[in-house]
């Protein structure tokens, strides 16, 4: 007798691992483009989003949202991601790795921004949940190898 295959079929896996890339792609689109605290949106309920080495852990969809919605007014980021790996384990679960480097300033009051080293380097680890078809952020782990200060524009 044959052993089924383990984990998700190869179409159910595609769809599961497109969708988790699409979340972990829009995390950082709503973080830079639009509006920071609907990010908490992407997360599950009880969602969790951490930086270990900063001491930092926000749980729970309001207290995402308050965390990520009190971003300085003027600040300007940006984000660019690579190295996306997203591996679906079963219908209802998936990790994903993520390469950063974020370029941001604070006091941005309009115009072109010269440009600078990034502020942070490092990568996401994210548990993401399936359930009907909608994917989740179930706990993201930042870790940086490289970080700096955030440069406040106009300081003299």
């Amino acid at each position: 007798m044959d052993t089924p295959p383990s984990g998700p079929a190869p179409l159910e896996r595609l769809l599961a691992e497109r969708a988790c890339e699409r979340v972990v792609v829009d995390f950082v689109h709503r973080l830079d483009l639009g509006e920071p605290g609907s990010v908490a949106e992407l997360f599950a309920p009880d969602g969790v989003w951490e930086w270990p080495a900063g001491g930092r852990r926000v749980q729970g969809r309001e207290a995402l949202r308050a965390y990520f919605g009190s971003r300085p007014a003027g600040r300007l980021s940006r984000r660019m991601c690579a190295n996306l790996l997203v591996t679906a384990g079963s219908a209802t679960r998936a990790t994903a790795v993520t390469y950063f480097a974020t370029y941001r300033v604070d006091g941005h009051t309009g115009g072109l921004v010269p440009a600078r080293p990034p502020v942070n380097i490092g990568h996401y680890e994210d548990v993401l949940h399936g359930e009907g078809g909608e994917w989740r952020i179930a706990h993201r782990t930042l870790r940086l190898a490289f970080g700096g200060e955030t440069e406040r524009l106009g300081r003299t």
